[in-house]
Parts: structure tokens; sequence; C-alpha cells
């Protein structure tokens, strides 16, 4: 699971990717499948979460690495790219984003 803190030594990863709503469950069940085969089996890997807009068009795409150099392992290699191919077909657009907590808040 994804741990949000500003001292946890992970990269973190937010992925938004933009459709229509005819093609968000398509493109839901292409992302969970990705992990579920693939992404949470590569070195480095800590956990994710995809998230669905009310109306549809977009799903963010929160994950966690021990290491910048495992997620661009993972995503440069050839099952990745393949599936990125598959992936942009159902979308208009998507952009993995590489971020440091900054800072958390809670109750």
């Amino acid at each position: 699971m994804p741990t949000i803190s500003r001292d946890a030594p992970v990269q973190t990863v937010i992925t938004t990717f933009e459709m229509t709503p005819g093609t968000c469950h398509d493109l839901l069940e292409e992302l969970r499948d990705a992990y579920e085969s693939f992404i949470r089996h590569q070195p480095g890997f800590l956990g994710a979460g995809l998230h669905v807009n009310d109306a549809q068009t977009r799903i963010a795409n929160y994950s966690q690495w021990a290491r910048r150099e495992d997620f661009l392992a993972m995503l440069r290699s050839d099952e990745m790219r393949s599936r990125n191919r598959r992936i942009a077909e159902l979308c208009r657009g998507f952009e993995p984003v590489m971020y440091d907590v900054a800072e958390t808040f809670g109750t």
C-alpha cells in the first residue's frame, strides 16, 4: 500500500489519463491488468491506487517505488512499452510525473 509521508524514502509517481466516458471502463480494465499481471511484480514496486472522476473523463494513478530507477526500468521495458501503446489508444493522453511528498495533513 502507498505511504504518503514526507519522510518516506520512496519515489511517488502520479499519472493522469484523459478519456471519454465511453472508454473509461476499458482503460480501467487495461490498467488493472497491467498492475495485476506485470507492474506489481517489478523490482521496487511498493503500491498503487487508481482513481476515477465522477464524469469518467479522467483516471488518476498514484504509485510508489523504492527508487526512481525502478520506475524508469519498468516504464522502459518491452512489456510496458507494448502496454502503453494499447493504453494510448484508449485515451486522449496520459503523463506520468515523479513527485516528492512536500507535506501531509490529517485530523
